[in-house]
């Protein structure tokens, strides 16, 4: 088991940030951290990786416990979060170095080179920080998350404010580091969690929602407004449809063609053949819209 939440609760004064969380993550996951903003994403990062106490409940990497106080557990994680926090007046393998001796690293210069090229700053390494581009202060805080080779890497909003392109170069380096490490990550994009991710987990107000693979997170979208474009040779009594007990809405594109939105939980699709075949009709189109985790996200959350 490489994280373990155990009931974690935290409140800022009056205001419940989480609530009796729990969750495993095994060796090897990409876990996909979504929620809106305020729902607790950031400050359950900061207690997994010792920043802040949690109020209640526990905590564990690789079997070590998490607090402010441990220290052990500290060389199994990697972290990066959401605002970055580098020293812009420093240079790029000066800094590296500089948190390398934070780890007490043996060869501390092969270890910089090494993160250095893994992370792709090679041609960039001889400047100062804040010379450099977004994308590029994202692959230093990257590097310095994976300097030490750490087992698991906590990453906060690691793409917030890249442009597509530096978007897509991040995604692909972090699919490579995931290759051999567990990995966690928080997002806004919902693209960036079916590209990369094995795993999603929902928080809302503080709460587990929703949490198993994608395709799983994607099959919640039935008994969600299931939406269903039927499309027939003959002429639909628009009347009927929407006296169906399985249809909750009609949106007419022609006379012969419709998008239809479930209000039960299971798939209409087979009820309505039954009802075509019923009325006669010859149908041409009976396929399911394409349903994203982002549908689902917006249907939990709203």
């Amino acid at each position: 088991m490489s994280i373990n939440v155990n009931g974690i609760s935290k409140s800022y004064g009056k205001q419940k940030a989480l609530n009796r969380v729990r969750f495993d993550v095994e060796a090897g996951e990409i876990v996909g951290f979504l929620g809106p903003n305020g729902a607790g994403k950031s400050t359950l990062m900061k207690i997994l990786t010792g920043f802040l106490p949690a109020d209640e409940g526990s905590a564990r990497v690789f079997g070590l416990e998490v607090s402010p106080m441990a220290t052990n557990f500290r060389a199994k994680i990697g972290y990066l979060p959401e605002h970055n926090p580098l020293y812009p007046e420093m240079y790029v393998r000066e800094y590296l170095a500089v948190v390398a001796g934070f780890y007490k690293l043996n060869s501390k210069k092969k270890k910089v080179e090494k993160v250095v090229e893994m992370t792709g700053l090679t041609s960039e390494a001889h400047k100062k920080i804040g010379a450099l581009s977004k994308g590029y202060r994202q692959r230093v805080g990257l590097a310095q998350a994976l300097i030490h080779d750490p087992e698991v890497l906590i990453l906060d909003e690691p793409t917030s404010g890249l442009d597509p392109n530096q978007l897509e170069e991040i995604r692909k380096l972090i699919t490579n580091i995931s290759k051999h490490k567990t990995v966690m990550l928080s997002t806004h994009i919902m693209q960036e969690v079916e590209a990369i991710c094995s795993r999603v987990i929902i928080i809302n107000n503080g709460e587990i929602i929703a949490d198993g693979d994608t395709a799983s997170i994607k099959r919640m979208a039935i008994g969600l407004g299931q939406q269903v474009e039927l499309a027939t040779v003959e002429d639909l009594d628009v009347d009927k449809i929407e006296q169906l007990p399985f249809v909750a809405s009609v949106e007419i594109i022609e006379t012969n063609h419709c998008m239809l939105t479930s209000s039960v939980e299971e798939d209409i699709r087979p009820m309505l053949f039954k009802w075509a075949v019923e009325q006669g009709l010859t149908i041409v189109t009976l396929n399911e819209k394409s349903r994203t985790i982002e549908n689902v996200f917006m249907d939990l959350t709203r």
